[in-house]
């Protein structure tokens, strides 16, 4: 299949967010070794799961010596958000083969969904092609990194706070989404639960506000329509 323009304006538009995910693969790579994977271990970890959050999390438990039902457990736990992502942009592509929703599904990423839907609803590209432009450089450097990490992670300054980078990604993609007294409401029952849940078992705190900041953005959308339409805005 010939590259398209549009696959291009994806790659230019994600570019700043692939920077920033650099340090955290570099985390990522050095955290698996830390905990005892081995070099092989910690890359195919990474090609196979591909998900920050979730590898992070089952490094940790990797390296507490858990019980690999308890990780696996974990990681889909961690991940339940992807269930929602593609809920949310499956409909935008109906038309397309299923060999490549496949693709499509393994490089799902936070980054490459709120671009590309932030993308569809502002103008008119090849979806498929500027979808996979978002999601492709993510993938291909995540491992870049992860190897990197692997190789030279441990030797990284104490000092140097590489994990300070991640809040700023998600940062980054949740403001330009808060477009709406609803999406606001969401962003902060979400993010405050999800933070408050920090050390719960098995990283429960993440979906717990996940679901909460769903279930609040919808109780709360038709209040804000009726005000958008009360006030004509």
């Amino acid at each position: 299949m010939p590259v398209s323009d549009d696959f291009y304006a994806g790659v230019r538009d994600v570019a700043p967010v692939v920077v920033g995910i650099i340090p955290f693969g570099l985390i990522a790579g050095a955290a698996a070794v830390d905990a005892g994977l081995s070099g092989l271990q910690a890359v195919g970890l990474s090609v196979i799961v591909f998900a920050g959050a979730s590898q992070l999390a089952a490094i940790e438990l990797l390296g507490d010596n858990a019980p690999l039902v308890v990780v696996v457990a974990t990681i889909i736990v961690v991940n339940l958000r992807m269930l929602m992502y593609s809920a949310s942009i499956a409909p935008q592509f109906r038309e397309v083969a299923a060999r490549w929703k496949a693709l499509m599904a393994y490089v799902l990423t936070d980054q490459a969904y709120a671009m590309s839907l932030t993308t569809f609803r502002e103008r008119d590209v090849a979806r498929r092609g500027y979808y996979l432009g978002t999601a492709m450089p993510l993938w291909v450097v995540w491992q870049i990194c992860t190897i990197v990490g692997v190789v030279v992670g441990a030797r990284v300054p104490a000092w140097l706070p590489l994990d300070f980078a991640l809040p700023l990604v998600f940062l980054a993609l949740l403001v330009p989404a808060i477009e709406s007294a609803s999406t606001a409401a969401a962003g902060l029952v979400g993010g405050s639960l999800a933070t408050l849940g920090v050390g719960l078992p098995y990283e429960l705190g993440l979906p717990l506000g996940a679901v909460a900041g769903v279930v609040v953005g919808l109780a709360t959308a038709p209040v804000a329509r009726l005000a958008r339409g009360v006030t004509g805005r």
